[in-house]
């Protein structure tokens, strides 16, 4: 069967190609070739694609079935299919086609020949016959179309461009030219930009089978950057252009460069962050911040935006006070363009904290200015922004305005009326403003003045025979004084010192190194000292007077008496001329547990114990010995007292409060009743006089003649004054007081104690200090009045004399009739 079926096949294409060839020298019958179509069809297909040829194989007879369909290249057949036959037999190309070609029978029946080739543009014929039917003919011209390459792209240096051109120059031209080759028919060229036509080159038949398209942009400005050109090559409808694309790159000029505004102004000193942006600039600008014509160090931060299109730099910078008014640039300059920089600058206002000059007036000498001229000063102020208060100070302290005082402050000028040596110092002035507080240079304003002792009490002198002894002249002064005049006042008359014997420093003191040979050297000392402003009004004054061992501390009293502790405080006696150092030894019981020395009669003694009973002894020594002793008891308090539990309840509080009042009215009644016997035994107590030299030294040989003993060494307070021999004491003050022979003063009063080789044997053997009464006065009296010759030297007039003295304990001035 098989065989018989492949005889068959064969006999059946051995008949197709018969009629085929009949058909073609025209053997066929004449009435078949009116009934053929005479209609030519024209298909295009592109070379490389499929190409579809049509062929309407339907009868006119809807009865008539179909037997054959040759199809003819250029009248040479290529390709038939025949109906009679069942399977792929029924089907016969030619090499041509190489099993390109396929019938496709159903409707619409067509010829399909994939991969088309250039050869394969020819006239084609498709015959149909039919069984009854009259053959059908129809013509197909297929035009192949051959496609161009790829488009190329290249710049005028005739180098090809493959995604980007440039970068270029902004300002300066492009030329970009778009070649083709091949392509059949010719390709129609176009450029395009964002879908919009720019150039076009119609299909030309040249012969060289090259198409170029040129693209020219005279200048190029900032809207061309990154601009994408299209050039696109066509020949058929059937496939989309062939296209290619280029992005134009520039470099860009920065269009803008500003510095950022701050919300707080530069202050001087401290350390600012400055912003300056540039926009524009392609690839992104360089920013410089300059000083003047300075650049600053490169510390600045710079930072581009996602897009680059922005550029920020951020400068911290610390500006000086140098730098107020100067001119602050920030500069954007483009790395590869020429003469493309731009900046912007602003002027520095920087505030800072002011800068205050403090200035004598004008018209002033700062080394002239004396008590009582009018002084004034001016604070130069600077301030940015201007100061709001000014503040003047005087030694650190701060002044304030005071017409009546004669001081007159004002925002830049102080003026001092009639200015007094209190006011010399350092003056000052303050400037605030926002930013702080500025405190000008201190001025050191001197005021000229006179000397003035710096003690103005008369300092007592204790001097032994033949012993030098340093008298210490103090004088307050400005400038301090350079000559000094010491005037010796005695029984022997005033007489000035020679300057070899004291010596002057360049602080105002002079020493005077003075030695008494005889009782009659001693006397009232004055001292003088001279300026540039003039000679001291009131000289300091000295009592020089013979040294002798100090007196005895009294009124010794504890002020703070605790369980282990004590405070103690006494009343220093005269101290015999000489530094005196003062001492309390603590007793218990034959032991010693304390030695405590101070230089003024108070003491705090630890450590004593609990629930003791204390000797407390006082005195003082100097260089010409010690005193006598002052004695006093003491107990300490026990520990337990100290530690009483205080009631919680109210009633408890309200009672004690009550006991607390009464003690206290107690303690009031007892100090008033204490002060008034007080003061009553200070009215019988004798009056102190002032007396000089040699009448003290009576008086202290007549107390060692008439009341000395073991017990009472001699008197602490003798109240001198030179009598005549017809002394009469009455208490009327019809006649004015007279003064000593020379006007010396004794303050305070001379004591005399007799030394000890030990304190425990002046412990042992000395009694109970007494206290002089007025009969033991008025007995040393009438023994100075017996005497007077020997004292005075015949100077007294036999007259009554009254006195008013000043002594230590007593207050004010008396008068008293010896």
């Amino acid at each position: 069967m098989a065989y018989v079926r492949v005889g068959a096949a064969r006999s059946i294409s051995l008949w197709t190609l018969i009629l085929g060839c009949f058909d073609i020298a025209g053997l066929t019958p004449a009435s078949s070739v009116t009934a053929e179509s005479l209609d030519m069809v024209k298909v295009s297909a592109v070379s490389g694609g499929d190409a579809t040829l049509p062929c309407d194989t339907r009868s006119p007879q809807p009865a008539d079935v179909l037997l054959l369909v040759v199809w003819y290249k250029d009248d040479v057949p290529i390709y038939s299919y025949d109906g009679r036959v069942k399977g792929p037999t029924a089907h016969w190309a030619d090499d041509v086609l190489a099993g390109r070609a396929r019938w496709l029978s159903t409707a619409p029946s067509s010829l399909r020949i994939r991969d088309i080739i250039a050869t394969d543009r020819a006239l084609y014929r498709c015959r149909v016959d039919f069984k009854i039917s009259p053959t059908k003919n129809h013509k197909i011209i297929l035009d192949v179309i051959e496609l161009p390459e790829k488009p190329k792209i290249y710049d005028d240096l005739d180098k090809e461009i493959v995604g980007v051109a440039g970068p270029y120059r902004e300002d300066t031209n492009l030329k970009l030219t778009c070649v083709v080759s091949g392509g059949r028919p010719m390709p129609r060229l176009r450029w395009w930009r964002d879908e919009k036509l720019v150039a076009t080159l119609a299909p030309l038949e040249d012969g060289t089978r090259i198409s170029m398209l040129e693209l020219n942009i005279p200048k190029l400005t900032r809207d061309f950057y990154e601009a994408v050109y299209t050039c696109t090559a066509d020949n058929t409808l059937l496939v989309p252009p062939l296209r290619v694309n280029v992005q134009i790159q520039l470099y860009l000029r920065p269009l803008l460069v500003e510095i950022l505004a701050r919300e707080q102004p530069l202050s001087v000193g401290q350390t600012a962050e400055l912003t300056c942006r540039a926009v524009g600039a392609r690839p992104p600008a360089m920013i410089t911040w300059w000083l003047d014509s300075s650049q600053l160090a490169k510390e600045a931060i710079q930072k581009d935006s996602e897009d680059r299109n922005e550029t920020v730099s951020v400068l911290r910078w610390t500006p000086q006070m140098g730098h107020n008014g100067h001119t602050l640039t920030c500069r954007a300059a483009h790395t590869i363009l020429d003469h493309t920089t731009i900046e912007t600058s602003m002027s520095l206002n920087l505030h800072y904290v002011p800068i205050v000059k403090l200035r004598l007036g004008s018209k002033l000498n700062p080394n002239d200015i004396e008590e009582g001229d009018d002084v004034y000063f001016e604070c130069v102020v600077e301030a940015n922004p201007p100061a709001y208060k000014v503040v003047w100070e005087h030694n650190g302290q701060i002044m304030a305005h005071n017409q009546r005082a004669g001081v007159i402050a004002g925002p830049a000028h102080l003026a001092l009326q009639s200015v007094a040596k209190e006011q010399s110092g350092r003056y000052s002035c303050t400037a605030s403003n926002v930013e702080g507080d500025g405190r000008s240079s201190p001025f050191n304003l001197q005021v000229i003045y006179k000397p003035v002792c710096k003690n103005q009490h008369t300092m007592v002198v204790g001097a032994a025979i033949n012993e030098p002894a340093s008298v210490k002249c103090d004088v307050d002064a400005f400038p301090p004084p350079k000559n000094f005049q010491w005037t010796l006042n005695n029984s022997m008359g005033t007489v000035d010192i020679e300057p070899s014997k004291f010596t002057v420093d360049n602080i105002g003191r002079s020493v005077l190194t003075y030695t008494a040979t005889t009782e009659s050297d001693y006397g009232s000392l004055t001292c003088r000292a001279t300026n540039m402003a003039g000679q001291q009004m009131d000289p300091c004054r000295y009592t020089l007077l013979p040294a002798v061992k100090p007196d005895q501390p009294f009124n010794c009293t504890t002020l703070n008496l605790t369980d282990d502790s004590a405070e103690l405080r006494c009343v220093a006696g005269y101290d015999g001329g000489l530094h005196t150092t003062y001492i309390v030894e603590v007793w218990e019981t034959g032991n010693l547990i304390a030695n405590v020395s101070s230089s003024v009669p108070v003491w705090k003694l630890d450590d004593l114990g609990s629930g003791k009973a204390l000797k407390l002894y006082f005195y003082a020594h100097n260089a010409r010995g010690r005193s006598d002793i002052t004695k006093l008891r003491v107990h300490t308090l026990s520990r337990l007292a100290l530690h009483t539990e205080a009631k919680t309840t109210e009633v408890q509080i309200d009672r004690n409060w009550l006991l607390a009042a009464i003690a206290v009215a107690v303690c009031v009644l007892v100090a008033t009743i204490s002060l008034a016997l007080w003061a009553r035994r200070r009215q019988h107590r004798p009056m102190q006089y002032e007396a000089p030299i040699q009448t003290v030294k009576a008086y202290k040989g007549s107390l060692h003649s008439t009341h000395h003993s073991p017990l009472q060494p001699d008197d602490k307070n003798p109240d001198v004054v030179p009598l005549g021999k017809d002394f009469h004491c009455t208490h009327d003050i019809e006649r004015p007081p007279e003064p000593p022979p020379y006007g010396a003063v004794v303050s305070p009063p001379v004591g005399v104690s007799r030394s000890a080789h030990s304190l425990q044997h002046d412990v042992r053997s000395n009694t109970p200090h007494t206290p002089n009464t007025p009969a033991s006065d008025a007995q040393s009296i009438g023994t100075l009045a017996d005497d007077r010759r020997s004292v005075t030297s015949g100077t007294l007039s036999r007259r009554r004399e009254v006195v008013t003295t000043r002594t230590p304990l007593l207050a004010n001035a008396r008068e008293s009739c010896v």
